[in-house]
This record gives C-alpha cells, structure tokens and sequence, in this order.
C-alpha cells in the first residue's frame, strides 16, 4: 500500500480590510496655500464642515487643489492595483473640508453610497494637549473598526483578531484611504490649534466591467 504523502497546510486570509497610509510628495508648501483657503471658506460659512454636501471641494479652480486632486486619484490607482483590479475604473470623488476646533469631534459612520473614503490632512495640532488626565484620551486620532460585528469575542492573546479597533494618529501631509462601509470616528480635538483636513468619497461612474 502506498505511503500517503504529507501535503503542507494552506492558510487563506478571507476578507482583509485594506487601509492606505500615505503621505503625499510637496505636501509641506501645499498645506500653507490649502490651510489659508479652507480658512477663508469657514469664515463665510455657518457650518462648512457638516454641510458636506453643498458642493465639491475639488470643483475649486486653484493649484494647490488640482494638486491635491491629482493626488488622490493617484492614491485610489495605488489602492485598486494593491486590490488585485487590473482593469480601468472611471470614478469621480467629493471632497469637503473640515476644521475642527476645540473639543470637535465626528461620530462613529460610514459613507454610503461610495466604493472608497478617505481624508488628507493639511493642518494637525501638536504638543501637550489643553485637557489633561485621562491616560485613555486620543486627541485628533482618528480610530477604525473592524466591519465584522463582535468577531474578537472568541480571539485570544496573540490573535490577530483581538483588536477591534485600529488606531491613526494623522500627521500634516498624510492621506488615508480605505473601504467607505468601514465604520470610523474622529476623537475630540483637546488642542488650542485647529485641526484641518480634507475628506473625500471615491465614487465610482458604473460599467459593467465591474461586474465580478
């Protein structure tokens, strides 16, 4: 009778959850122009950072948008070429601006109706923070959750499904892309400094090609 030759194991990672960290080339000169811009658009609006959708950011005819646009459309490429996706895609993307200050923050969501979100960030506080005392406090991080409900209910030490949270700590220049379901949240900003980024949905202008 032959001897049953031992076939090695195959470990399968099912239904990874991809998020690009990146920060952009000429971001430092850029920020200057981009925090005086966004600036200026605050002071004109009631409510700039949650009124995300009465325009597009991107629309604005400026360098250092078109920049930052070129940017981000880069960054999608980076992220569907890293997913396997070897074909073409069309998308549009809307972006917004948002400044937070003292004690601002963003509820725990998503973003419906997008294939990726991400944000860029033109100005982050640093130093000590004004409220101090809590050793669990996460100034101006921005936290991400793992889609699958309650999967680290059963993981143990050394798991890597123990963390249900992933944890950013957004530096000026950096870019974050990841699947727009992704629950996420913004913590309050503690600084005296204003916290400036730009927010954006990569929307994609459907083919069939995209079909699986």
């Amino acid at each position: 009778m032959a001897e049953d030759k031992k076939v090695a194991a195959e470990f399968r990672e099912l239904w990874p959850t991809t998020l690009l960290v990146d920060r952009l080339p000429g971001a430092d000169n850029a920020n200057i122009v981009l925090t005086e811009m966004i600036e200026d658009l605050d002071s004109r609006s009631q409510d700039m950072t949650t009124e995300y959708l009465s325009g597009n950011f991107f629309d604005i005819s400026h360098p250092a948008v078109s920049w930052l646009k070129e940017c981000v459309d880069v960054s999608t490429q980076q992220y569907a070429r890293n997913a396997g996706i070897d074909y073409d895609m069309d998308w549009h993307v809307q972006a917004w601006p948002n400044v937070n200050r003292f004690g601002d923050y963003h509820n725990l969501h998503n973003h419906p109706h997008s294939w990726l979100s991400g944000t860029y960030y033109v100005q982050v506080p640093s130093g000590e923070p004004k409220v101090k005392g809590r050793s669990d406090l996460n100034p101006g991080a921005i936290s991400f959750f793992d889609p699958r409900a309650q999967a680290n209910m059963l993981a143990v030490k050394g798991d890597g499904q123990v963390e249900a949270e992933h944890r950013v700590i957004p530096e000026p220049g950096m870019i974050l892309i990841w699947p727009a379901f992704v629950h996420h949240l913004v913590h309050p900003n503690l600084f005296e400094d204003v916290r400036i980024s730009i927010s954006f949905n990569v929307v994609l202008n459907w083919r069939d090609e995209y079909i699986p």
